[in-house]
């Protein structure tokens, strides 16, 4: 009976080295353009380089500290921490799966039996056989399931997979918080130059205001030019409110990434800074480099690597399982014997188990996982062309504003010569007021929207950072 057990044991055991039922898993392969859709300008370059400190190439120290504490304390890169733990703890679940099962027991139980019992109530019995005893009990059992047919090889498969998935997707999060937090740093920057032109237009304005009044008084200028002066000093006042708001939105935004009171930061950004200047030259690689360096790419198709070892877990249950199960223990009525060798009881031996009548559900939860693992497929080809989008549109739309500040860079010279011109023979009478009047507005707005185009290629470049998946490595 030992020779048979042994030699059952052993062929499991080379059973259990087989193949694993299901697909095996292959990198799905996918069309990347070999450049990019529009010609590098603006400093873009396809030198590839690393992107894991992004942040630094704006050479702001005020940026640096708070991307520094970000990353030590934002609420949702610590929501995303603790998702790894749990899937790691998973994983451990899914390996820890292919030892034995063992649980140990011990009971204590006061028992009487009827003395009335059929049969037992028909022979005569002596009085000394008691009816009414201890029991003792103690002892485990074991059963390990043997893995031939790989559905638990496959859980692990799909548990590690999915591991990976949620790693990156914390990767992701980094990603983010690290763009967001740069680009409200930045909207504070740009609003606090924009506030700034706004005072000194108002300052410039209210002394033409008062020089206007001036003339009125000696009969030099009419009141409809004071008038007009009034007007766009108002006009100038107007504009503060919205940009301070814009401030304060901005700086509450930063205070809540660092997982502080709105105002926390309130004091330490009070300080006006000019807006972080872009570098001259700006490695981006080539497309192909998105399927590495984008968190959102990569967990696409760890995904779809989980959902395909999935469909061979499923298909396991097509097949019989086997294991092995054993108990031992010791048994007894009286503590006094408990240990001796009279009172130990054991049990070994093999089962098997085989969903025969089942094989209708099993196969219909096959078909619906493998339409689980089509979707994944079609969701990371989906991924990619996204991911060449937004990285497309980011180049664009970086290289584009470079020029259009370009251009307002000349038409805020050009309007400031005007101004000047136009104050000039204002002055000496030669003019009127409503000339200088229209270049004071000109120019105004010139500023503002240079102040906007310059926060604009900022934000752009921080937009191509991340749609270049930079900022986790």
């Amino acid at each position: 009976m030992k020779a048979n057990q042994l030699l059952f044991c052993a062929a499991l055991a080379l059973f259990a080295g087989g193949c694993s039922v299901g697909p095996n898993y292959h990198p799905p392969i996918v069309n990347v353009p070999g450049q990019w859709g529009e010609p590098l300008a603006g400093g873009a370059t396809n030198r590839e380089e690393s992107l894991g400190a992004w942040w630094k190439n704006f050479h702001d120290s005020e940026l640096d500290s708070l991307i520094e504490r970000a990353v030590k304390t934002n609420l949702d890169l610590r929501i995303a921490e603790a998702r790894v733990r749990q899937a790691r703890a998973q994983q451990g679940y899914a390996k820890a799966d292919f030892g034995p099962k063992v649980n140990t027991s011990g009971s204590y139980t006061r028992q009487k039996q009827s003395k009335n019992q059929p049969i037992i109530g028909a022979i005569p019995i002596s009085p000394s056989v008691p009816f009414e005893n201890n029991i003792y009990q103690a002892g485990f059992d074991a059963t390990w399931e043997i893995d031939i047919f790989g559905g638990k090889r496959r859980a692990a498969e799909a548990a590690t997979a999915n591991l990976s998935v949620v790693e990156l997707n914390r990767r992701g999060v980094l990603v983010t918080l690290l763009s967001e937090l740069a680009r409200n740093y930045v909207l504070t920057r740009g609003s606090q130059a924009q506030l700034a032109i706004a005072r000194q237009q108002i300052k410039s304005q209210a002394e033409t205001v008062s020089i206007t009044q001036s003339r009125v008084d000696h009969g030099a200028a009419t009141d409809l030019d004071l008038q007009r002066a009034l007007a766009l000093l108002a006009t100038l006042q107007a504009q503060v409110p919205p940009i301070e708001n814009s401030i304060e939105t901005s700086v509450h935004r930063l205070g809540v990434l660092l997982d502080q009171p709105p105002d926390a930061l309130q004091q330490e950004l009070s300080v006006t800074a000019p807006i972080p200047a872009s570098p001259p030259e700006v490695p981006v690689g080539l497309p192909s480099d998105l399927l590495r360096r984008r968190p959102d790419v990569q967990s696409a198709e760890r995904q779809l690597a989980a959902e395909t070892a999935r469909i061979g877990q499923n298909k396991a249950d097509l097949f019989p399982k086997f294991s092995l199960t054993g108990s031992a223990g010791l048994d007894s009525v009286s503590t006094s014997d408990f240990f001796a060798p009279g009172s130990r009881i054991f049990s070994i031996g093999p089962t098997v188990q085989w969903r025969i009548f089942d094989f209708g559900r099993v196969c219909a939860s096959i078909r619906a996982q493998t339409a689980v693992r089509d979707q994944a497929r079609l969701t990371y080809e989906e991924t990619v062309l996204n991911s060449l989008e937004d990285a497309e549109n980011s180049l664009v739309a970086y290289s584009k504003e470079q020029a259009h500040r370009h251009w307002l860079e000349q038409a805020v010279t050009a309007n400031q010569k005007a101004v000047h011109i136009a104050s000039r023979l204002y002055d000496q009478g030669l003019g009127n007021y409503l000339s200088l009047l229209d270049a004071q507005r000109t120019l105004y707005s010139s500023q503002d929207q240079l102040v906007q185009s310059e926060l604009a290629v900022t934000v752009n470049l921080i937009a191509l950072y991340k749609a270049l998946g930079g900022g986790w490595d």
